[in-house]
């Protein structure tokens, strides 16, 4: 009687994952690169804060002051007077309109109070400071 080839080889009763899980690894590794170099934005040194909850929501305006004084809305630089313009449209636009502010550690106190009062002006109620978390 004539053997049969398929004897000889071995039958698996278990599925190898490892490739699997290679392949896994390989895609966070590649998403956490394409992800993080995709965030793009204006450098300033945030000051710290102890407990800073981001409850920022998508229509949130965000007004950043830079270390040399800029002054940015969203990512457009602007002066205070086209500021309060845009932000009158805004207003206009949505009546709670929600702004956040991020000023650099290393700018004077006077150039947060200058939009602060602008805000006010404008009667911007929902207002927030960006800070970073304090890491303890």
């Amino acid at each position: 009687m004539r053997k049969n080839p398929y004897d000889e080889y071995e039958t698996y009763n278990e599925i190898n994952v490892v490739p699997m899980l290679d392949l896994a690894w390989n895609l966070l590794i590649v998403f956490m690169i394409v992800v993080t170099a995709s965030v793009q934005g204006i450098n300033i040194n945030l000051p710290k804060a102890s407990a800073a909850v981001s409850k920022i929501k998508p229509s949130t305006k965000a007004i950043t002051i830079t270390a040399e004084g800029t002054i940015y809305l969203d990512s457009f630089p602007v002066n205070m007077a086209e500021l309060e313009g845009r932000l009158r449209q805004y207003k206009a636009a949505d009546p709670n309109l929600p702004v956040v502010v991020r000023g650099d550690e290393k700018i004077s106190y006077k150039s947060v109070i200058e939009v602060l009062d602008l805000l006010q002006k404008l009667d911007v109620n929902q207002l927030g400071l960006v800070t970073q978390k304090l890491v303890k």
